[in-house]
């Protein structure tokens, strides 16, 4: 089947389906699961659990890797809902392009656990690799959507404390603006088929309950960018959240960081997860894969 007619049919699909505000959190919860569950796994795909620090996680590889080159993901789900199961078989994908052994968290979720909880478990997973004696050097952080502003957080994080910086990072539509500030939160509102403004700004207050005192931990974009390792973002022409990646971008670029953005071509938020039968979501993929390759020498 063409990637058009494919990109349709998953359109078609996620606007029956719609968001609606009298979904509760567990049925917006389940039905991550189920969706993530639909998704087959990549044949040479080998995950087992690990705890990392305090912090419950999963290794996953696929095909072969370099053991010693570590990819650390954070899923997505607005903070409140997905999970390691969820995105296995796009963080495998990853592993067989970039050649790498990843690290994906089950960090904690909103409501039950509201800001910082994310934010520290996700430091503390990386401490935990350094503390296993991987070099930052070999290692790269990601994460997609709210695990996307989880990465770029946890950069501003790394240099707070002081520790060393890891080699790079690359962030999947990251949510950088828990404000919804950007103008393609209106601009994109008819086209983008799974995120609205009204989605995000109800969970953006189950996760950081005082908007009045933004963090820059938890709005990446307010944080000061400079130092920052380089970065990968990818992001979808068609999603409202477009501008939490152009507009992070822009900023780090000012601040001298080595940043490449990548506008992939009427991609609706989290395209990603599809690459078993979308060509964009499978060069996408690949794109991620040779900077990860390019950055640690493979």
């Amino acid at each position: 089947m063409d990637n058009k007619k494919v990109l349709k049919n998953i359109i078609e699909a996620k606007r029956k389906n719609p968001y609606t505000e009298n979904k509760t959190i567990d049925q917006l919860r389940k039905e991550t699961e189920t969706a993530g569950f639909l998704i087959p796994l990549p044949k040479k795909i080998k995950y087992k659990k690990v705890v990392a620090g305090n912090v419950d996680a999963e290794w996953i590889t696929c095909g072969e890797v370099n053991e010693n080159k570590i990819f650390m993901f954070m899923h997505g789900g607005g903070y409140y809902r997905g999970s390691v199961a969820a995105t296995r078989a796009t963080v495998a994908r990853i592993s067989a392009e970039a050649k790498v052994k990843c690290l994906s968290i089950d960090y904690r979720l909103a409501p039950e656990n509201p800001f910082p909880a994310a934010i520290d478990d996700t430091f503390s997973a990386y401490e935990w690799l350094i503390n296993e004696e991987i070099q930052p050097k070999n290692i790269i952080v990601s994460g997609q959507s709210a695990g996307g502003g989880l990465c770029l957080a946890l950069l501003l994080k790394i240099k707070e404390n002081n520790i060393s910086q890891p080699l790079g990072a690359v962030a999947l539509s990251p949510w950088t603006d828990l404000y919804q500030s950007g103008e393609t939160m209106i601009k994109n509102e008819k086209i983008d088929p799974v995120i609205s403004k009204k989605y995000l700004d109800r969970f953006a207050k189950l996760y950081f309950p005082d908007l009045n005192n933004m963090s820059h931990l938890a709005s990446p974009i307010i944080g000061e960018l400079s130092g920052l390792p380089d970065i990968l973002i990818q992001v979808g022409s068609a999603e409202t959240m477009l501008d939490d990646s152009t507009r992070f971008y822009e900023k780090a670029k000012k601040a001298n960081v080595n940043v490449k953005l990548e506008i992939w071509e009427d991609m609706f938020h989290g395209w990603h997860n599809n690459a078993h039968v979308l060509k964009d979501a499978e060069n996408a993929i690949t794109s991620i894969g040779n900077f990860c390759r390019k950055l640690l020498n493979q």
